[in-house]
């Protein structure tokens, strides 16, 4: 941290005194995550420090900067080092930067490339959003079957440099169809005479350009892959995509996701660059949903007005949360084991069988828990008088009854969200734990009143 604060005071020394040259050569020498941590601490000279770096540095950088920050970035640069830039930046790159900006911006931009670099760029935005097709690039090195190890090592020195990996080679027959990859390990390892053909396993791992990036990302964290090659439906390869894009991936779905469990739409942007309006708009919707829904355990009470006392009144709180505790613990429980690819929708019965199961126990669990406390508290106040019994044991079976219907209800909603094409993710804790607090309070005034009969008549 203090090395942080010493380099930008150097800096902001260096800018006040328009000493560029030293700014450039120190902006050079550094590491592309100590210049972003740089347009953290100074936004304000954000587009004088890519104007400053070389091309190919001022590129790596970019990258790696959230949208906000490249928008604003981009806004300040004069058009020929955006021309300069954008030419430069690797397709996968390019195209999810060009996703996030405005169509008419993005028409602007489109004409500053290249013939060559527009065709492509028009290609990738042509895939639908979220797709395998707008994360891929083109730049990947391809041999033949036919070809041997020094003809492959030639091949790689003329075009590796305009590949973005060359960890991984791609075989592709004479009409373009993706045979194989053989990792560039194995090319190293071999005779110089020995064949492509011998070398390939058949074990080809492949995405469709139009699946979603989401199942991109477990087909990546299942096989341990740098890169995987990206195919159409008649196998003809048409890109690759590289664990950085995916990485990149991964985490806006873990941020997603998280945001929609705790009860709120996901941000468009980072929390502090969202306005307070828009900030109220994405939580005021469920906020809404969830008022109205807790607006139904008055007509709850309402209902069972007259069979009410007032033990039972002070002990509800114990049965809501329990109820709505079990259903946020197993909601949450399976949307992770679906966004990990451990639980699909053919599941759902397997998971309701371990859910009745575990439910019916984490209930006794409580049940007798609960049974125990009204035993102590008669013991020591007899504040529940001669039906201090049923009063137990109304508070036992309520507690299971509960907890096993939360269990049920906060693991079956995110299957019957999947199985309607909507993110699981939407069964968020809070929207479980208001649904069964109402459900729960029918089902816990419902056995006190069979289980106490007179007592609250």
């Amino acid at each position: 941290m203090e090395e942080l604060e010493m380099q930008v005071e150097l800096v902001e020394k260096w800018i006040e005194s328009n000493d560029i040259s030293s700014l450039q050569n120190f902006l050079n020498e550094q590491n592309i995550s100590d210049v972003e941590e740089l347009i953290d601490e100074l936004p304000e000279h954000a587009s004088l420090f890519m104007e400053t770096l070389n091309i190919n540095r001022a590129v790596h950088v970019f990258s790696i900067l959230d949208f906000p920050t490249q928008e604003r970035i981009f806004k300040k640069l004069p058009a020929n080092k955006i021309r300069e830039l954008i030419n430069e930046m690797p397709p996968d790159d390019r195209t999810s930067f060009f996703s996030e900006l405005k169509g008419d911006v993005v028409k602007h931009l489109i004409i500053m490339l290249s013939p060559e670099e527009r065709k492509e760029a028009l290609s990738l935005l042509g895939y639908p959003e979220d797709s395998v097709g707008r994360l891929m690039t083109p730049d990947y090195i391809t041999v033949k079957p036919h070809w041997n190890i020094t003809r492959i090592l030639d091949h790689i020195r003329r075009y590796g440099n305009a590949s973005e990996t060359i960890d991984v080679l791609y075989v592709i027959d004479s009409d373009g169809r993706l045979v194989d990859d053989i990792k560039i390990r194995d090319i190293l390892i071999s005779d110089p005479d020995t064949k492509v053909e011998d070398l390939i396993d058949n074990r080809l791992i492949s995405l469709h350009a139009n699946d979603p990036q989401e199942e991109a990302v477990n087909i990546f964290r299942m096989n341990n892959r740098v890169a995987l090659p990206v195919v159409d439906e008649q196998d003809i390869m048409l890109g690759i995509v590289t664990i950085d894009d995916i990485l990149w991936v991964a985490n806006e779905e873990y941020t997603e996701d998280m945001q929609r469990i705790g009860g709120t739409e996901a941000l468009d942007e980072p929390y502090l660059d969202v306005s307070i309006l828009h900030l109220v708009k994405k939580r005021g919707g469920w906020l809404i949903v969830l008022f109205l829904g807790q607006l139904l355990t008055f007509n709850v009470l309402k209902y069972y007005e007259d069979r009410l006392t007032t033990i039972l009144v002070l002990l509800m709180p114990v049965i809501m949360s329990s109820g709505g505790n079990s259903g946020s613990q197993a909601s949450t429980l399976i949307i992770q084991a679906m966004a990990m690819g451990e639980v699909t929708l053919r599941d759902w019965w397997r998971v309701m069988r371990r859910e009745i199961l575990s439910g019916l126990l984490l209930g006794l669990i409580l049940g007798t828990l609960g049974f125990v406390r009204i035993s102590v508290d008669q013991a020591f106040s007899g504040m529940y008088g001669d039906a201090w019994t049923l009063y137990a044991f109304a508070i036992a079976f309520s507690l299971v009854g509960v907890v096993l219907w939360g269990s049920l209800i906060g693991s079956m909603l995110p299957f019957v969200l999947r199985r309607f094409g909507a993110d699981p993710a939407s069964s968020s804790a809070p929207f479980v734990s208001t649904l069964v607090d109402v459900t729960g309070l029918i089902i816990y005034f419902t056995i006190a009143t069979l289980i106490l009969g007179g007592v609250v008549q």
